[in-house]
């Protein structure tokens, strides 16, 4: 089983000794970082980045390469082999990121490896999304899939009134449905994108596709029966989890500008 694992990274990073991980260098900075393969070769939509995020290597990585197995990962993001690290050493924590052995155990069972769910508790994933962004992004999702994809409205509002979702863009699966997830994801995100206007978001709100996607991930799967393995997910690198925590307060009583 040829496995590729996508680290997506702006920057030069210390990686995994696992071979399954490939890091893929994203981003408007001239240098090539050694060993790194780059999104804006072969067919790409690189020049996106600043709004697709970690698509754009999504997107590469269906376009041009050729493997049994596709994830993406990034670089201060592991699935790890099944513990929860919060306070180890960046050493520590690559050590025990998801091995190619593990990994091909769980295929054997499952389609895919997704991370543990997010629970929101007191929202669901459309009111903590309208507290966090534009709602804009999101409603004009439903409308296209309400359009081009009917079928999937109905999980889509499903999922949508839950309070537990899949986040981070993170995902290991076969390859088919690797590509087959893409594709969909793409052609929503495209009519998403000739729908609303985003020139006077702020920099951090016109990452907006990537956001929108991190939600949409769930709808695919439910729709198309994928199963699934919940893996715990890494952090690489100091976690500011009482600003996050402010933050996200902030917003969700509306004390905090989206601009």
């Amino acid at each position: 089983m040829k496995a590729e694992v996508y680290v997506v990274s702006h920057k030069k990073v210390k990686l995994p000794d696992e071979k399954i991980y490939i890091p893929v260098q994203v981003g408007t900075n001239p240098e090539n970082f050694a060993g790194f393969e780059r999104d804006n070769t072969g067919d790409n939509i690189a020049q996106k980045n600043a709004n697709y995020c970690e698509l754009t290597a999504q997107y590469w990585a269906w376009k041009n390469r050729r493997a049994d197995v596709k994830g993406l990962v990034h670089y201060r993001r592991y699935f790890s082999n099944g513990k929860r690290h919060f306070f180890s050493s960046t050493t520590q924590k690559l050590n025990d990121v998801l091995t190619a052995e593990r990994l091909e155990q769980i295929l054997k069972s499952y389609d895919a490896v997704l991370p543990t769910k997010r629970n929101y508790y007191i929202e669901s994933s459309w009111s903590h999304y309208k507290h966090a962004h534009h709602i804009e992004g999101l409603a004009a999702a439903r409308d296209v899939i309400s359009e081009k994809f009917p079928d999937y409205l109905p999980v889509f509002d499903k999922v949508l009134h839950r309070n537990k979702v899949h986040m981070f863009n993170m995902l290991i699966t076969r390859a088919a449905i690797f590509d087959d997830y893409t594709k969909w994801l793409l052609a929503v995100l495209a009519e998403v994108e000739n729908r609303v206007d985003i020139s006077e978001y702020s920099e951090y709100e016109k990452r907006i596709y990537g956001f929108v996607s991190e939600v949409l991930l769930d709808v695919w799967f439910e729709k198309n029966q994928i199963s699934f393995k919940e893996m715990p997910v890494m952090f690489i690198g100091r976690q500011h989890w009482f600003q996050k925590i402010t933050k996200f307060l902030l917003r969700k009583f509306g004390l905090s500008d989206k601009a």
